[in-house]
């Protein structure tokens, strides 16, 4: 005969509850898809264009600020179609009277001898004479000068960019945080760099609403958004941090409707990484952001310093690289990656002619009717019907 004890003992059983239990949803790029609504409109009708921390912009393009991406060639190149470059104020640029020499040796050096080389050529210092000539040669090549700088060089090289007429600081760290706390040195106080600076000072990166929001409070003029995602950083396998980008930004993005409720000062939120394709440029905009930044696709281009490579700006690090060097191939003109016309049917060229098209087809206008449209959970949206483009023989 079954013993009753042993056959209510399932019932009774304690329940105990873990971390993994309350695990929060998540997506990213991959897992979502935009859904038409009533509406379209003609491509030639949408407006790509934005105040942009009081900077125009035709296009909502920023060029990260990566050493193999930005010179001041390339940002007046990317200025002269509508975008916006920022320069590296603690890379090679500011370190050395010919750059361009040190990018060669980092573009050729063979994959096993590259993280030394990338360590040996950043333990140069960083010159307030050369970081005003970038400045000045950033101006005479047509563009506005945006410049970034890790929170640790900001106080000293913040004020000395406002004072050779830099027209944005970024203070730019893998993951920013309001209340960054050190016992042995005294901290960043954003809410005070951001008085005293006479010009807009952005703040990344992050994926928290909450921080967002403490970030925007203390002044910030726009958050950059994404820990991990770019193509030639290894945040997410070396720390084991990150938020996939299409919530990230979705989260900061009601961050800032929320501080515009209250405050009455819109704060433009930048997907910073994770974009190569113009769909994914389409996605970002709407799950949120205003202005999406790219490295990897723009180091394509001819006029990218990179010769072809790209690495992340924490690949430098003599102790712990979060970042790699990556060959990316240069494939045309930085207007042929932007504005085509393509070669290619998989959407990394002519980027603005493919979010021009999405958000015509799905009824917006500009940016902000873009972050309206509906974003739905698809999985398998990219693959649905596709077998012949992955070589199946049915």
């Amino acid at each position: 005969m079954l013993d009753q004890t042993a056959a209510s003992a399932p019932a009774n059983r304690r329940v105990f509850r873990s971390k993994v239990d309350s695990l929060r949803p998540t997506f990213g790029f991959e897992d979502v898809s935009l859904a038409p609504g009533t509406d379209t409109i003609e491509p030639s009708d949408v407006a790509l264009g934005q105040t942009f921390c009081g900077i125009e912009l035709g296009i909502p393009i920023l060029a990260s600020a990566m050493d193999a991406v930005v010179d001041a060639r390339f940002a007046g190149a990317l200025a002269g179609l509508g975008g916006l470059a920022i320069l590296n104020l603690e890379g090679v640029q500011t370190r050395y009277d010919d750059p361009d020499a040190v990018l060669a040796r980092i573009a050729a050096a063979p994959d096993d001898e590259v993280q030394d080389l990338l360590a040996e050529a950043y333990a140069a210092p960083v010159r307030d004479e050369l970081v005003a000539r970038r400045i000045e040669e950033i101006h005479a090549a047509g563009s506005k000068a945006a410049v970034a700088a890790t929170p640790g060089a900001a106080r000293r090289l913040g004020p000395f960019c406002a004072e050779h007429g830099a027209d944005l600081f970024l203070v730019q760290s893998q993951v920013s945080s309001a209340r960054h706390l050190a016992s042995g040195y005294d901290p960043l106080s954003l809410a005070e760099f951001t008085r005293f600076m006479p010009i807009p000072v952005a703040v990344g990166n992050t994926t928290n609403s909450e921080a967002a929001f403490a970030l925007m409070e203390q002044g910030a003029a726009a958050v950059f958004v994404g820990v991990g995602p770019g193509a030639a950083c290894t945040t997410r396998d070396v720390l084991g941090i990150g938020v996939p980008q299409v919530t990230a930004v979705a989260d900061v993005a009601a961050a800032r409707d929320d501080f515009y409720e209250q405050s009455g000062r819109y704060v433009p939120v930048v997907a910073d990484g994770g974009m190569r394709r113009g769909g994914e440029l389409a996605k970002a905009i709407a799950a949120g952001a205003d202005v999406l930044m790219l490295g990897s696709p723009l180091a394509r281009a001819e006029e990218a310093p990179g010769r072809g490579t790209n690495w992340g700006m924490a690949a430098p690090s003599p102790t712990l690289p979060r970042g790699t060097r990556i060959n990316v191939g240069t494939i045309g003109s930085l207007e042929k990656i932007l504005f085509g016309p393509a070669d290619v049917t998989d959407g990394t060229e002519n980027l603005m002619g493919a979010l021009r098209q999405s958000m015509a087809a799905l009824g917006a206008r500009d940016i902000r009717a873009m972050q309206q449209v509906e974003m739905v959970y698809a999985p398998a949206v990219a693959v649905e019907g596709k077998s012949w483009q992955r070589g199946s023989s049915r």
